[in-house]
């Protein structure tokens, strides 16, 4: 559960000041708006209130680009990455860029969470990974772990044009 590369990252910012919606792209940002969205809730199935997510993906190229030499994740995860704290209710919400795939087409686009939970280490969960899409195959599906539930999510476009992803996150017992 806890052996996961990156999850340093999960505890790179003080906790106290993070909010539950975070903007990860500026309007700038090259790429169809995204936002990615959910509850966490607790293996009862309680409210998550108060867990850190940290979400980092690629950009419309399919690169991890424009880090910064802050930390090593800084450096490794790019630009579009940041941390929401789950609100009373455990949710969260990510305003962003739909990612592209790796260019190499090793990988689906995917959005990767790793889970900071009060008085444990971080850890990683399913990435989430978009329904119908590039490598989102009947292999894809068999593979996947169900760490904090289901990473293939179904993407919806807003009326705005936004796209729309939902990820809610069961945490580990």
């Amino acid at each position: 559960l806890y052996n996961c590369e990156g999850c340093e990252a999960v505890v790179e910012r003080p906790s106290q000041s993070m909010l539950s919606t975070v903007q990860l792209a500026t309007a700038n940002e090259p790429g169809e708006r995204m936002v990615l969205s959910g509850r966490a809730t607790l293996p009862d199935g309680g409210p998550a209130a108060n867990v850190i997510i940290y979400a980092h993906h690629t950009n419309a190229d399919g690169l991890y680009a424009n880090g910064t030499n802050e930390t090593e994740w800084s450096r490794r995860h790019g630009r579009l990455r940041g941390w929401a704290k789950t609100d009373a209710d455990g949710n969260y919400r990510f305003n962003t860029i739909k990612p592209a795939p790796y260019p190499d087409m090793t990988m689906p686009a995917h959005v990767h969470l790793y889970i900071g939970e009060p008085d444990r280490r971080p850890y990683y969960i399913d990435d989430v990974v978009f329904d119908g899409e590039y490598g989102v195959t009947g292999s894809y599906r068999a593979k996947q772990e169900f760490r904090g539930g289901g990473g293939i999510v179904k993407l919806e476009k807003s009326s705005g044009g936004i796209w729309l992803a939902r990820r809610d996150i069961k945490l580990e017992r």
